[in-house]
Formats: C-alpha cells, structure tokens, sequence
C-alpha cells in the first residue's frame, strides 16, 4: 500500500510518523474485510434476483425491493473499490492530505445506508472512518496541510455520483426490462 518510509519525506516527530502506517495498513484491511462482506451479499442478491427476474414477467413489491436492495450493496462495493483505490495510491505523509479528506464523507454515507441492513458493515465504517480521520488529522499537523472542506465534499460528490452512474449502468444490463424509476414509484403507491 504505502512506499517508502514517512521519516524520509519529512523531518518530523518519529513517533507520530510511525503510527500513521500501522493505522494505515489496519484501515485497508478493514476495508477489505467490510468489502469481502459486502461483495458476497450482493452476490446472494444478485442471484436471487436474477432468478426471481427470469422466471416471471412482473416483479411484485417484495422482488422490487430486494432490486434496490441489490442496488444498495453494488453501489456500497463500487465506492468502497474506489476509496480502496485511493487508499493504494497513497505513496507518502503529504499526499495523505490530499488523498484522504473525500474519503471519510464517502465512508460515513455509505455507513449510513447499511445501518439497518447490514448493522455490523455499518459499524466496521464508522470505525474505518474514525481511523483514517485520525490519520488525516495527524497527517495535516504534520505537515502543517490545510484543508478546504468545500473542495472534499465536491470530490465526495463526484465519487458517489459516478458510483452510481456505474451501478445504474450495470444494473440496467442485468435487469433490461425493469425501469428503475417506474418501480421505485410503484412501491411507492
């Protein structure tokens, strides 16, 4: 995950440079284990659903909802996959500064969304969170970064919003004949 050593990059206090790695390493494994969960629950979804989907012609009420049920878990995958991808792509202690602060507003949504459904994945975010928001604190002192929040919530937003675009994308493969917007409604009634 991480390359080279904190020390080098900066003439800091050692053992603040030397927590922020282990607490690294922690968090991404962490997030491997919350997505290996998650990957094999939307599995599950998946194919009762495509089961559900290819023997009948209309889905009632309770097949529609494990559909955005489904939904929900492929759309917590593909943004924890990109955080994941963040995560590696962190080579040093400044570029934990920039990396890091659209990950954590990600992190808590999506914990957010599985609160109800899958207590203990929502539980492991919140603790992933808590984590590298403390790495990104220490990382910021350390090298005296300055964040702008305005800017992290937009790059939140754009994370988010192309997960979705994906999962909307790959779902509308899966299920051809389903109209996502039409079936939210229709449950709505």
């Amino acid at each position: 995950m991480l390359s080279g050593c904190f020390i080098s990059d900066l003439s800091c206090n050692v053992s603040q440079c030397n927590t922020l790695m282990p607490r690294l390493e922690y968090s991404s494994q962490l997030l491997g284990k919350i997505l290996n969960q998650l990957k094999q629950k939307k599995s599950e979804l998946t194919k009762s659903n495509l089961y559900n989907f290819s023997n009948t012609c209309k889905l009632e009420n309770t097949e529609l909802k494990q559909v955005e049920l489904e939904k929900t878990f492929y759309f917590a995958v593909e943004s924890l996959t990109k955080i994941q991808q963040r995560l590696n792509s962190i080579l040093g202690i400044f570029s934990i500064p920039i990396i890091l602060p659209p990950v954590i507003p990600v992190i808590r949504t999506l914990s957010s969304q599985l609160y109800e459904i899958m207590p203990e994945s929502s539980q492991n975010l919140c603790e992933l969170s808590s984590v590298l928001g403390s790495v990104l604190v220490d990382s910021g002192t350390i090298t005296e970064a300055r964040f702008d929040f305005r800017v992290s919530n937009y790059e939140s937003k754009i994370l988010l919003d192309k997960a979705k675009l994906i999962v909307d994308s790959k779902l509308s493969k899966q299920y051809p004949n389903l109209d996502f917007f039409k079936a939210k409604n229709a449950r709505l009634c």
